[in-house]
């Protein structure tokens, strides 16, 4: 089938040259150049239209025609000389050729960057305008001083439903930038998940070098190395250190050239660019795209500590990591655990009681990872327990029996508020009885975690007034036709036995920030508890003013800001008034209800 031998396309008579004239012979007439119909500049084709003479040579104008100068930057004298050009790697040459494309989307579809989110208003997202007109350096301070995980559940919930929102950028900030902040703010938060969506509905061509290093570690959370390779494609060398160098590779194998990859995987080893095992492990990610012929033995032996890349790949893979590196696995890790699907149950169970006590996980959710659990039965280890307890505090006939099955799955200490987290819903169902009003205060504060305020509101007749589940209900009944009484405050203060009456301080703050206790009575509790809910800050100043010019984005940012903590005896009385006050303000009530409520129940 192969052709004998190369075929000349040209006509008959093009393709053999005509012989040199010698002196004796006469060179043949030249005709005469027909007249154009128009004058043309030299050099320069006539314009016409739907006709053949476009793609025609023009005739010269005469004998001193010259042709035309070269187009700006195509000198030949700026072209690399051969020893450079065999210097010159594969994106080295992509770049001088012009092959590096700047977008990976068709103009048409390239999205605009007025609102950038995920979350819509008609979605439940806040309002599109809400940081406009602010100021950039007040939202650059606010986003930019979330460094770590709120102490508050239900803030947490907030914040990441503020961060979320499709927004436009405030006044004075490039929307890269506003994506950044957010998306560096969610990856403090341990939302993974979250700040990927958000990069993403930026089209990789208009990242700059901070949006693209905040991106990639949310790719490492999600493990979701190839969700970074539209932009290392885009931005190649541009995007420095290791991390990008080994990405690139991973990308290469993904794009079909395994050969090219493995060639800088191999140098990046034996030139020691990064530690033995990234660089194993991006060989061992980059043999997933089909293209490579070895196996990658990855050998632990020696390595002291486990970073987000090895714990990404290692999951992406299926490689097994050390027992010793898991058992010292930090909070970071645990939280990504539970929610990443390739992982053994009983793992992500243990991560999961991170990841539902800060707010990344659902109650559903919860129920959803134990029901499985359940399915699998023994082979998720002592979970299985948990699990079956779970399902009798559902389908268990005796109410006493539900509420035994609750208090199992709470376990012995019952100080573990995730495990409230995976109950919610079972003790919604639990019918309101003066036989179990002990455990009302407990019921209700786990149904409040998933924001069960009317399923709790059930059980006002059964608590009694000053107790603790008397107070969670004052908080989190969206409508109070009265104010708390002096008599009602005072008996809960007297029978507070928490470090430092720090619940009878959170309910005092979180009723005056909702508004549901008079000045009188406000001002006799807080000289009894010793606490001074006016005295102001900066912060305080300026969530107060977001809140009087009605910003609820604004707010929540600042909010975050103010709930950053590891637990609950972080948190002033103070900052939770102004928290909780400003929230209420703005239209958020149903947060501040719940975040109030979730102080007292973990003060």
């Amino acid at each position: 089938m192969a052709q004998a031998a190369p075929e000349s396309l040209l006509p008959p008579g093009f393709d053999d040259p005509a012989p040199a004239p010698t002196g004796t012979a006469k060179p043949a007439p030249r005709p005469a150049p027909r007249p154009a119909p128009s004058a043309t500049p030299a050099g320069r084709p006539a314009a016409t239209s739907g006709t053949s003479s476009s793609v025609v040579q023009p005739l010269p104008s005469g004998d001193g025609a010259t042709a035309p100068a070269p187009a700006s930057g195509g000198s030949i004298s700026r072209l690399p000389t051969l020893d450079e050009l065999e210097n010159l790697d594969a994106d080295e040459l992509d770049e001088l050729l012009g092959l590096k494309p700047k977008f990976d989307i068709p103009p048409a579809s390239r999205r605009s960057m007025e609102r950038v989110g995920v979350l819509a208003a008609s979605e439940g997202g806040l309002p599109s305008q809400a940081l406009a007109r602010q100021p950039a350096s007040i939202v650059r301070a606010s986003l930019g001083g979330i460094k770590g995980p709120m102490v508050s559940r239900w803030g947490h919930i907030m914040l990441r439903r503020a961060l979320v929102s499709r927004l436009a950028a405030p006044e004075g900030m490039n929307p890269v930038e506003f994506a950044t902040l957010r998306v560096k703010a969610l990856n403090q938060l341990g939302e993974h998940s979250a700040a990927r969506a958000v990069a993403q509905d930026v089209d990789s061509g208009n990242w700059d070098l901070n949006l693209s290093n905040a991106a990639l570690d949310a790719f490492i959370g999600t493990s979701d190395l190839v969700g970074a390779c539209p932009v290392s494609q885009i931005k190649g060398r541009s995007l420095e250190g290791i991390r990008w160098q080994l990405v690139r590779d991973i990308c290469f194998a993904f794009a079909g050239q395994s050969g090219r990859a493995q060639e800088n995987l191999n140098k990046a080893f034996r030139d020691k660019d990064a530690s033995q095992i990234d660089v194993l492990l991006a060989q061992r990610f980059a043999g997933a795209a089909g293209g490579g012929r070895r196996a990658i033995n990855l050998e632990w032996d020696g390595v002291t500590e486990l970073t987000a890349w090895r714990f990404a790949i290692a999951n992406a893979v299926g490689a097994e990591l050390p027992e010793a590196l898991l058992k010292d696995a930090g909070p970071y890790f645990q939280n990504i655990a539970a929610t990443a699907p390739m992982l053994p149950l009983a793992q992500r169970a243990e991560g999961a009681t991170i990841a539902a006590g800060r707010g990344v996980m659902s109650s559903s959710a919860m129920v959803d990872l134990y029901s499985q659990i359940y399915a699998q039965g023994e082979g998720a280890g002592g979970e299985s327990l948990t699990a079956s307890n779970l399902r009798a505090a559902y389908v268990a006939t005796d109410p006493a029996a539900r509420v035994k099955a609750i208090n199992d799955v709470w376990g012995a200490t019952q100080t573990d508020y995730s495990r409230y987290v995976l109950t919610a819903y079972a003790a919604a169902r639990i019918t309101p009885s003066e036989d179990l009003a002990d455990n009302a205060p407990k019921l209700l504060a786990s149904m409040l975690t998933a924001g069960l305020d009317a399923d709790a509101l059930s059980w006002a007749q059964i608590v009694p007034q000053g107790s603790q589940g008397w107070a969670l209900l004052a908080l989190a009944q969206p409508q109070r036709p009265s104010p708390v009484t002096g008599s009602q405050l005072s008996t809960f203060i007297g029978d507070d036995d928490s470090e430092g009456q720090r619940k009878s301080q959170f309910l005092l703050a979180g009723l005056a920030g909702l508004g549901r206790i008079d000045d009188a009575t406000q001002a006799s509790a807080s000289s009894d508890l010793g606490v001074d809910l006016s005295r102001g800050t900066k912060w305080s100043q300026l969530i107060d003013s977001a809140a009087q010019v009605n910003n609820p984005a604004l707010v929540a940012y600042l909010a975050g800001v103010g709930m950053q903590g590891s637990g609950w005896d972080k948190m002033t009385a103070r900052h939770l008034y102004h928290i909780v006050s400003a929230l209420n303000r703005v239209g958020m009530s149903a947060e501040a209800r719940m975040i109030a409520a979730e102080a007292v129940a973990r003060g």
